[in-house]
């Protein structure tokens, strides 16, 4: 009996040096059976984001363009973009044209400030381009940043004025650019992907289609270089750091998607965003109902910025048609709340923290930076009091405190100058009748047991939605229909077997097309059992999409006399394997996991495991992962480690980091189990040999640890197979 799953890979984590061969991969699969069929998405991935890229013909799609008929350009019937359709639609372009026009306030004292930044300037000098930025150590990051201010405020400006010269000079900068840079480097890489490029994107988002007279060979060259040079750095977003790292490639992933028409990519984002494993999903960053923040014990400055990231997320979505702001019963708005308030001087409630990497412990709120707002308010404010007529009180102070404001400093950390850029102006007359909704966006699906529950993001306007279900290689089935609320649970499902939902919104004007499939299994496939090993204080779970474990464990240790963590496992027999790949990345930096072989589920059973852990001695920036081989000889026993291989190269590790992909096997010949681990899958390194003396029938399976008290830790593997020897090649 096999059970294996597969999964293509990112180009990016390609490339891995050569190692010892110890066993042909393709020969390998061979021997494996496939645990489920078709296409599957899991909690955020989607593989076809990596072919999504070029049109059949082999050449790079152009975004086509569509506008809403909304007082803000929203939506995109049957499941097309809008265009302009970022952070401004061509109705927000015209606001502030009109008002600038008309001397209205408070946006043309907002222009009065815009207009007056350096980087505002159709004589703006450009400092680049360069073939390589970097953050930590800085190689031209600051004049990366200046330039990306100056695209983007040269496109407001064009917007505004209509004088081409601020055209001209954006697409300059995005041209030059875009033609140039190759390598984004350093230990802050995805912070500098994810800032000023943020920029850059939505300047050429504003040129590409507003009749700024740009080539076509410049639209592509820019889509290119975003695909190619700027998204490769942010794919896997930034688990590992404080909320702002992962807010910020978030926002920029989505601009991405949207610039390039990526349906996948866009899915990718959105998905992050509400089930993301990092400090930066929404429910992470805002940790509680009173709206303290992952970083409000940091300091304030940051705690402001990775709310304006999501705030820009939002914005973003809304432009598209999805009802992001609204996500978690408004829960953004909780966060803006909270931290403008302590911000004007007030008291807030504040509970001891301990983030999902684990470094992060914050006992009180921060007074760092308490009382200097950064230019983020007007947009929140506008949206949820102008907008959608909610009470925004402390945000709507503090916008009104900074008003008009200016420049989202320092670098190109947010966008700024909101005063100009957001706000909403009573347009009078009867209201408009609402357009057939979008497809929702952002479905995730989840694994009950004996069924299966989804939630999605509310499409703007959507009364209703259907939800559509398929298996292997049937089509959609409709199974509910008139669903009001945003989520459905699915009672009639078998357990282990895969399914594909797809939802659609629907009003009174239409229906809308469906959304981007996600796929989930009712429990594991058939043979597997997952539960909690010891007394851990987080119960753990285990999510399979077809393709993918997705595990989540918590645990203070793996080892010593017992054991405490999650444990997915297989029933085996006498010899055998089991492999996985390990698929970046991974929330808490004290993680513990790999492949194990045990006697049972008890914390004291004996077992020999093959695990992913760092260096100890190191500090927390600066860890070094290894792979060791580890026994516990008999019941209640001390662990022993039988070998310690050294340090992950790159690409599995980069600035202390698992930013790579990590195959890991361990095959068991009598009393002996052998480990090995490879970067490709192909090429395979020993990781040591150890004699224990186990029962004939044991479990063999899938383990994580958090090593954090009451805080678990997310691991994904792909490629999981469990075989006896005599399915393996060559024995």
């Amino acid at each position: 009996m096999v059970t294996e799953q597969s999964n293509n890979t990112h180009s990016s984590h390609s490339g891995a040096p050569a190692l010892r061969q110890h066993q042909s991969r393709r020969d390998f699969l061979k021997a494996a059976a496939l645990l489920g069929s078709g296409f599957a998405t899991p909690e955020f991935w989607d593989d076809s984001v990596a072919c999504a890229a070029e049109s059949p013909n082999g050449k790079l799609n152009v975004a086509a363009s569509g506008v809403g008929d909304r007082g803000s350009d929203i939506g995109h019937a049957a499941g097309q973009f809008v265009h302009p359709g970022l952070l401004h639609g061509l109705r927000d372009l015209e606001r502030m044209k009109s008002a600038v026009a008309a001397r209205q306030e408070p946006i043309f004292g907002g222009y009065e400030k815009f207009r007056s930044s350096p980087a505002s300037q159709a004589t703006y000098r450009m400092k680049g381009p360069y073939a390589e930025v970097a953050r930590s150590p800085n190689i031209h990051f600051a004049d990366y940043d200046s330039d990306a201010n100056a695209a983007y405020q040269c496109a407001i400006m064009w917007g505004i004025t209509g004088d081409q010269a601020y055209a001209d000079k954006s697409q300059e900068i995005i041209r030059a650019w875009s033609g140039r840079l190759q390598v984004i480097s350093g230990v802050d890489a995805i912070l500098m992907a994810g800032l000023g490029p943020f920029k850059m994107v939505n300047a050429a988002e504003i040129m590409r289609h507003t009749g700024a007279g740009w080539r076509e060979a410049d639209m592509v060259q820019s889509e290119r270089h975003f695909r190619e040079v700027i998204y490769p750095v942010i794919q896997d977003f930034a688990p590992f750091a404080n909320g702002n790292w992962d807010t910020a490639a978030l926002k920029t992933m989505m601009t991405i998607a949207v610039y390039c028409n990526d349906r996948p990519m866009l899915e990718r984002a959105l998905r992050y965003y509400v089930n993301g494993h990092g400090d930066g999903r929404l429910t992470h960053y805002i940790i509680n109902e009173t709206g303290q923040c992952q970083e409000s014990g940091r300091d304030q400055g940051h705690a402001q910025l990775g709310l304006a990231h999501l705030g820009d997320c939002c914005e973003i979505a809304w432009h598209q048609g999805l009802d992001l702001y609204g996500y978690a019963e408004s829960l953004l708005l909780k966060g803006f709340e909270y931290t403008a308030k302590y911000n004007l001087g007030e008291t807030v409630p504040f509970v001891e923290t301990l983030d999902r990497t684990g470094k992060y412990h914050h006992s009180r709120i921060a007074e760092q930076g308490r009382g200097r707002l950064r230019a983020v308010f007007e947009q929140i404010y506008n949206h949820y009091s102008k907008r959608v007529g909610m009470p925004a009180p402390f945000t709507q102070r503090a916008a009104e405190k900074i008003r008009p404001e200016g420049a989202g400093t320092p670098s190109a950390d947010h966008v700024g100058f909101g005063t100009l850029l957001f706000t909403q102006v009573a347009s009078g007359g009867e209201a408009k009748v609402p357009p057939v909704p979008v497809p929702p966006g952002g479905m995730i699906g989840r694994g009950l047991g004996t069924a299966i529950k989804l939630t999605w993001i509310a499409a703007v306007d959507a009364k209703h939605y259907t939800v559509k279900r398929a298996a292997g290689a049937a089509g959609y089935q409709m199974i509910a229909t008139n669903i009001a609320a945003t989520s459905y649970t699915d009672t009639a499902t078998e357990a282990g077997k895969v399914y594909r939902y797809v939802v659609s919104a629907s009003n009174a004007a239409g229906d809308s097309a469906d959304s981007h499939p996600s796929s989930i299994s009712a429990g594991l496939p058939e043979g597997w059992e997952h539960q909690d090993i010891g007394p851990v204080a987080v119960t753990g779970s285990v999510g399979y999409d077809g393709t993918r474990f997705t595990i989540e464990g918590a645990g203070t240790e793996f080892g010593g006399a017992s054991d405490q963590g999650h444990f997915a496992s297989h029933a085996l027999e006498g010899d055998g394997f089991i492999m996985a790949r390990f698929v970046p990345q991974t929330s808490s930096q004290f993680s513990k996991f790999g492949l194990m072989w045990r006697d049972g589920c008890k914390p004291e059973a004996a077992h020999v495991s093959l695990l992913v852990g760092f260096e100890p001695g190191l500090t927390d920036e600066k860890r070094a992962w290894q792979v060791s081989l580890t026994t516990r000889d008999s019941a209640a026993a001390d662990t022993t480690v039988q070998h310690v291989g050294n340090k992950l190269p790159e690409p599995a590790v980069t600035h202390g980091r698992l930013t790579g992909f990590l195959w890991l096997k361990l095959e068991r010949s009598g009393d002996s189990f052998t480990g090995s681990v490879s970067l490709d899958g192909i090429s395979w390194t020993p990781a040591g040999i150890a004699k224990v003396s186990l029962p004939t029938k044991v479990l063999a399976g899938l383990l994580v640890c958090s090593r954090l008290a009451g805080i678990t830790t997310t691991v994904m593997f792909d490629h999981v197979a469990v075989a006896p020897t005599g399915e393996v090649p060559g024995k």
